[in-house]
């Protein structure tokens, strides 16, 4: 980080990131609902998610203590890093001692899934960055949305507890912040409508945001756009635009 502060001890703020995002699909029969929900399962296996994880920590500047991973049937993975900082430390006899003082963790878990009744397959991805000192988990934001296929995204970051500076005043923010999308490529943010909603005395920051345009042949699977009739392409992408708005807004609009 710029412009590091001089603390008193060390720095004992806790920052936590959730990153969630979903992909939607078209699916005309249940058959092939099943098939993309493999077939998304299959591309973001705990091994993928693993190299994903591996290069957000590397991202961050922490170091891996710990790796979990798991693959479910019928679908879905997770994948657990336990993460530290290492710092030095200097020892009586003079030379220095490298120890894990901010132990952390980072953590994914996807969601595949369809609905039969609405030909709508939705594969979601959680994942968790949570830090403890210096480090800041806000600078992987545009690597982890360009890791995945994202129609919708919900980003919430926390900083809690406090440090001190030398002169013993109590700090609950160590870096300047006042929304998320500052943390986002500005190219990235130009294919979302994006809101936040951030209260601002409670650290607490969250943004939302929704792909604007929808390229029907991108949410079609084993599917060409031309062989569908016009009625029957803008039908679909109604229903997709219908079921990206429930899922941006929290609620059952339609």
């Amino acid at each position: 980080m710029e412009n590091k502060l001089t603390l008193y001890g060390f720095n004992n703020l806790t920052k936590s990131l959730s990153f969630n995002i979903y992909d939607v699909c078209y699916a005309k029969s249940e058959r092939e609902q099943r098939d993309y929900v493999a077939y998304i399962d299959e591309q973001y296996n705990s091994e993928r998610l693993t190299d994903i994880l591996y290069h957000v920590t590397d991202m961050i500047g922490a170091h891996v203590l710990h790796v979990s991973k798991q693959d479910y049937d019928p679908q879905g993975a997770s994948v657990t890093f336990l993460i530290a900082e290492e710092t030095m430390l200097p020892a009586k006899n003079g030379e220095t001692l490298v120890a894990h003082l901010d132990k952390s963790h980072v953590t994914v878990h996807t969601y595949p899934e369809f609905h039969p009744d609405t030909s709508i397959a939705t594969f979601r991805v959680d994942i968790d960055v949570a830090t403890c000192g210096e480090i800041t988990p806000l600078s992987t934001l545009d690597f982890l949305i360009g890791s995945f296929d994202s129609d919708i995204i919900t980003m919430d970051y926390r900083v809690r507890g406090f440090t001190r500076d030398i002169s013993g005043k109590k700090l609950f923010m160590d870096h300047k912040i006042t929304s998320i999308q500052d943390y986002v490529d500005e190219k990235t943010l130009e294919r979302y409508d994006a809101i936040d909603i951030n209260i601002y005395q409670s650290n607490l920051f969250h943004t939302k945001m929704l792909i604007k345009e929808v390229d029907l042949q991108n949410y079609l699977f084993n599917t060409d756009v031309y062989e569908l009739h016009p009625k029957t392409r803008l039908s679909i992408t109604n229903s997709l635009r219908k079921e990206m708005i429930e899922i941006f807004s929290g609620v059952n609009v339609y």
